[in-house]
C-alpha cells in the first residue's frame, strides 16, 4: 500500500468512526467545511486551490492529498494545482519545497496522463 493509499484509508476509517460515535465536534467541523468550500464570491475550485497552497506551507500530507483531489474534482487542471503548490513553496520557503515533493506524488495519482 502506498503512502497516499494509507492516508486515504486512514482518513476514511477515522471519518466513519467519528460519525458512528456521533461526535458533535466532528459534526460541527463537517458543517464548517461544507460552508467553507461552497461556491460564493470564490468558487469551490479556487478555494480548494488556496487550500492546496496552505497544505504545502503547513506540511500536511493528508491535507495535500485531500485538497488536490477535491480541486481536481471541482474542475482544477493539473497546471492550476501545480501553480497552487508553487505559491505554497514561495510562501513557505525552503521547507515548503520539501512538502511539495509529496504534493507532486499526489498529482501523479490524481492526474493520470
Amino acid at each position: 500500500m502506498s503512502e497516499i493509499e494509507r492516508i486515504v484509508k486512514s482518513r476514511k476509517e477515522a471519518h466513519a468512526k467519528l460519525l458512528a460515535l456521533k461526535s458533535p465536534v466532528y459534526q460541527a467541523f463537517l458543517e464548517m467545511e461544507k460552508a467553507t468550500y461552497a461556491d460564493g464570491a470564490l468558487s469551490k475550485r479556487i478555494k480548494e486551490l488556496i487550500a492546496v497552497g496552505i497544505s504545502v506551507v503547513i506540511d500536511c500530507e493528508s491535507c495535500m492529498q485531500w485538497h488536490i483531489e477535491q480541486a481536481a474534482q471541482a474542475g482544477a487542471s493539473m497546471r492550476e494545482v501545480l501553480e497552487a503548490i508553487e505559491v505554497g513553496m514561495e510562501m513557505g520557503g525552503g521547507p515548503a519545497t520539501v512538502s511539495a515533493r509529496f504534493a507532486l506524488e499526489v498529482m501523479d495519482t490524481v492526474f493520470k496522463e
